[in-house]
Parts: structure tokens; C-alpha cells; sequence
């Protein structure tokens, strides 16, 4: 695979502005090459071939990557040499799009490239991954920082699912009830009304309501249904690309009566997690609180883990920074961390909370999915009933008169 193209923007010698492009490795290659040209870079961004972007990095998935991490890991540990682990995990794999992500690895490493610098090279791997293997080569115990990679993205990906697989039912479950009143709307209720317009008899208030609500819908309700959208569409993409409203919106979530603890308890894990992985592989509490700030996903906890290592620099503890922000931080994990630092196994503590809190989630989430149903339930059939009742009411009564 060829190596990836850069624009770049810089001054010359006598500080005119110079722009181009360069084909390097990475970033820093390319400064270094403009240095060497007596170029001062002042943007280089990493141009991206979309076309490529659609055939490859798109169809490496993130659990691609995890079990690509694992099989690493586990022939590492089972002694078999770098380049020999990439061609027996090459002839495993069925899906291009990885298999050329692997045969590029092996490629590059075979050159001489370090691995974390072969991985930089693919938008697959983040930072967080990269700067860990490049951690596990420095001390000479990849296979175990790889296995710790492994762990760590395997529970994450677990967590994920099970979020996700909280609001599967319910989702799918509305999406189905606003079809059927919809169609109920659009044809069923609109028959029926030709019919009670041959009773000569006032039709019950239920009935009126369904009927004017069908009335409404075939006037107005695609209109609606077009606007609410648009302006769900229109409060998402402001909340997007807005901080402010970002924060404040995440903050709502962790307030929310039953989701928002759901919310908090994820966010926890990952943050520990993730905390976790990086001070066992021997990087300082600072920069692994520097690169935990947006694994949590809200931004409320990427604010308060910055300003934890704001106060850590300035020679606080980690237990009194975290404490700080008890509203996102509880007790418990403010303990474990105490505990942690004065018993010098903080790396330990922090993942034991991390495996209570994914254990509070599994089981908050199995308890609302069980308390959903019955709800989900009857509300679907006191809607879909109801109007069948109300379409249905006036033909009764007629037949009681007869």
C-alpha cells in the first residue's frame, strides 16, 4: 500500500508563503522533509482519498480490530515472531478490506517500520491503540500490551452491546406502533368514516376524536411529520457542532430519572477502563488522563478529566481532584481510587471498578428491558385498541337500538 498523501502549507527562507503536496509515511516525515528544504510547516493535513476511504477503511469494522488484537496477542504469547503471526492470521481471514490492512502491516514491518508507526498509518487504529503499542515496543513486552488491547477493547465492545441492545426493543417496538397508527389513520379510519355517515344518530365522543385525529393527519400530518423531523434533524446537528449546547445536552442525560444512571455507570467504566489500560503499561497519570478525556463520549466527563489533570499537575492527588466532581465521580470509585494510590496498585483498583460498574450496567439494563415490556405493552394496546374500540362503538350501540 502506497503511502498516504499531504498538503502542506509553510513559509520559505525568506518567509513567502509555499504550499504543496508530499507522499510520506506520516505527518512528522513530512516536516521533517520540509525542514530539511528550509521550510517552516505551518498546516499539514493528511488528504484523503474518499473513493479508497469507501472500499477499504469503511469495511474495517471495529470488531475487525479487536479480533485482529487478539489473535496478535494470543501467538505473541504463544512465542511465534511478529512477521510469522501476520501471515498465519493473513490466511484466516476472508474479508479484503482487513486482509489488505494486515498484508500492509506485514509489509511495512518486514521494511523496518515499528509497528505503531505501520499502524498510524490506518485510520482504523486510533491514537489510543497506536500510542499503547508503541509503549509495549519501547519496554520490549508487546505481546502483553497487545493482550491488554485486547481486554480492554473486548470489554468495551461488550459494554457497547449492551447499550445498545437496551434500546433495540423499545425502538423497534415504537417505530412499529407509529406504523400502524399511521396506516390506521391514513385507510382504515377514512373507510369507517363512509360508513357512519349513513347513521343518523350521533357518534360517540371517542369515535369523533379518532375521526377528527385521521381528518387532521390527511391534512396535515406528512407536513408534520416532515417539519418534526427537520427540526429533530436541525436540534442534532446544532447540538453537534455546538460545545455549549453539547454539554449542556449531556448533562440532561445524566439527570434523566431512569437512563441517566445507565449513562453515568457507562461512562465510568469506560473512563476507568480505559485509565486502567494506560497506567499498567507505564504511562504517567498525566498523560493517560490526557488521553482518556474523550472515551467516555460525553462531554461533561471529557471537561471534569481534564480539570482532574489540571489539579494533578498542580501537585493534587488523584482522589482529591476526582472528589471534586462527585456529581460525575461517586463515592465508590473516589474510594477505589484512594485506595489505589496509597496501596500503589492504582492500575488494579481502577480496573476492579471498571468491572463493577460494566456489571451495574448489565444489570440495570436487564432491569429495565423487564420493566419496558409490560409498559411497551399495554401502551400499544391502549392505542391500537383504543381505536379500534372507538371505530367499532358505534356500530355496537346501532345494534342494541336495532
Amino acid at each position: 500500500m502506497a503511502d498516504p498523501v499531504f498538503k502542506w502549507h509553510g513559509h520559505d527562507r525568506e518567509a513567502r508563503f509555499v504550499q504543496g503536496t508530499m507522499q510520506a509515511a506520516t505527518k512528522d516525515a513530512v516536516v521533517a522533509q520540509l525542514h530539511a528544504q528550509r521550510i517552516r510547516a505551518t498546516r499539514v493535513q493528511r488528504q484523503i482519498n474518499y473513493i479508497t476511504w469507501l472500499k477499504n477503511s469503511a469495511r474495517v469494522r471495529p470488531k475487525d480490530i479487536t479480533r485482529l488484537t487478539r489473535q496478535l496477542a494470543t501467538l505473541l504469547l504463544s512465542g511465534v515472531p511478529l512477521l510469522q503471526a501476520f501471515d498465519i492470521i493473513t490466511r484466516g481471514l476472508r474479508q479484503a478490506a482487513i486482509k489488505a490492512l494486515v498484508q500492509d502491516l506485514r509489509h511495512q514491518v518486514e521494511e523496518g517500520m515499528p509497528l505503531h508507526q505501520a499502524l498510524r498509518r490506518h485510520a482504523a487504529f486510533d491514537a489510543l491503540f497506536c500510542n499503547l503499542v508503541a509503549a509495549g515496543e519501547m519496554a520490549g513486552m508487546l505481546d502483553t500490551m497487545l493482550n491488554r488491547l485486547a481486554i480492554h477493547r473486548e470489554k468495551s465492545e461488550a459494554l457497547r452491546s449492551t447499550l445498545r441492545s437496551a434500546l433495540i426493543y423499545p425502538s423497534a417496538v415504537l417505530v412499529i406502533a407509529l406504523s400502524v397508527m399511521i396506516f390506521l389513520l391514513s385507510f382504515v379510519v377514512p373507510a369507517f368514516e363512509n360508513i357512519f355517515a349513513s347513521f343518523d344518530a350521533e357518534l360517540p365522543a371517542l369515535t369523533r376524536w379518532v375521526v377528527g385525529l385521521s381528518q387532521s393527519w390527511q391534512q396535515h400530518g406528512w407536513a408534520a411529520l416532515i417539519s418534526t423531523c427537520a427540526l429533530m434533524g436541525s436540534l442534532l446537528y446544532a447540538v453537534h457542532r455546538s460545545d455549549m449546547l453539547k454539554e449542556r445536552w449531556h448533562g440532561l442525560v445524566l439527570r434523566l430519572p431512569l437512563a441517566g444512571p445507565v449513562v453515568r455507570h457507562a461512562c465510568l467504566a469506560r473512563w476507568a477502563r480505559t485509565l486502567s489500560t494506560l497506567f499498567a503499561a507505564g504511562i504517567t497519570l498525566t498523560d493517560a488522563l490526557q488521553a482518556v478525556q474523550g472515551v467516555t463520549g460525553n462531554l461533561k466527563y471529557e471537561r471534569a478529566t481534564q480539570s482532574v489533570r489540571d489539579q494533578l499537575m498542580r501537585g493534587s492527588s488523584l482522589t482529591e481532584a476526582m472528589a471534586t466532581h462527585r456529581r460525575l465521580f461517586s463515592s465508590m470509585a473516589i474510594q477505589m481510587c484512594a485506595i489505589g494510590e496509597e496501596s500503589g496498585a492504582l492500575d488494579k483498583m481502577l480496573d476492579a471498578t471498571a468491572s463493577h460498574y460494566e456489571r451495574e450496567v448489565e444489570t440495570a439494563v436487564e432491569r429495565l428491558s423487564t420493566l419496558l415490556e409490560p409498559f411497551i405493552m399495554v401502551t400499544l394496546g391502549l392505542l391500537i385498541g383504543g381505536m379500534v374500540v372507538a371505530l367499532y362503538l358505534p356500530i355496537f350501540q346501532l345494534g342494541q337500538v336495532v
